[in-house]
């Protein structure tokens, strides 16, 4: 049995091979920095319990957001051991994945666009460049958080056209009170930060709006993606909701740049999966 797994802080994606037949199945997100190796087994255990045979012999291949280096590696690995008693485990970044899933067996560039967001470059096999992610605090140019943190300034800054803010104040429900206790006091800040991308997607044909994507992206592309040798000739790919939902303006800000847009996807688990069957044995 082959095992595919997605996994970002929040949900994890997982695929189960045996010969032609796949069972796709989900569980919470793993991430090393705020997840324990107790607590990947405690919640693997409950979500698989009965349902997997957890003693038959497997490879698994997660591919994680923070498994960037072997100490956070090794949490997600010893957490799955100690279920997955009969298993090969190999845990990747997620942007091996990312590449994986969009370039297959070729070079080029691949770029992740969520809530976060981050880049690499691929030679058709590894990951030999990226330009480092700062997080949301300090980077994640062009993703749902950046874009978020540029929506709500314009709001509070009066700066929205009317109409607009009109309608973002229905959206939010509670005005300015509610969205600062939300970021300072509430939920994970990135993630409620990317949820204003919503009332964007709602309202893309706006000018305003944009004008706000154009600007993100451009510095996303600028920052990150131009640093590369080769960006001109090689294909840039997407993987990530926000690139997915928005690809046309990206595709206006490259097309800008004289550079080329390979595929926009939502999430690689299929073509992990894809990938697996064709080129990793």
């Amino acid at each position: 049995m082959k095992v595919i797994v997605d996994s970002g802080s929040t949900k994890a994606d997982w695929k189960f091979l045996s010969g032609e037949e796949e069972t796709s199945l989900h569980t919470m997100g793993f991430n090393p920095v705020f997840h324990s190796s107790d607590q990947i087994e405690q919640e693997v255990n409950k979500a698989f319990k009965g349902i997997v045979d957890l003693e038959q012999e497997a490879e698994i291949y997660f591919y994680g957001s923070g498994c960037w280096d072997q100490k956070r590696k090794v949490i997600i690995e010893n957490g799955l051991k100690r279920v997955f008693t009969n298993a090969k485990i190999d845990v990747h970044h997620d942007l091996l994945g990312a590449a994986r899933a969009t370039c297959g067996n070729d070079p080029g560039i691949s770029c992740i666009i969520g809530t976060g967001s981050n880049t690499c470059l691929y030679d058709g096999k590894d990951v030999i460049d990226n330009v480092t992610n700062l997080g949301y605090l300090c980077g994640d140019e062009g993703s749902g958080t950046h874009l978020g943190k540029k929506l709500i300034r314009h709001y509070f800054y009066r700066e929205l056209p009317k109409e607009l803010e009109a309608a973002f104040e229905v959206f939010v429900g509670g005005g300015k009170q509610k969205i600062l206790d939300t970021v300072y006091d509430g939920t994970p800040p990135n993630v409620y930060l990317a949820s204003f991308t919503r009332f964007m997607s709602e309202h893309v044909d706006h000018p305003f709006i944009q004008r706000i994507l154009y600007r993100s992206f451009a510095e996303f592309i600028d920052r990150h993606v131009r640093k590369y040798p080769g960006h001109l000739k090689l294909p840039v790919h997407f993987i990530g909701s926000i690139a997915y939902v928005f690809q046309d303006m990206l595709k206006i800000v490259l097309t800008e740049r004289a550079m080329h847009h390979g595929i926009f996807i939502k999430q690689p688990i299929d073509n992990l999966v894809a990938y697996h069957r064709e080129f990793a044995h």
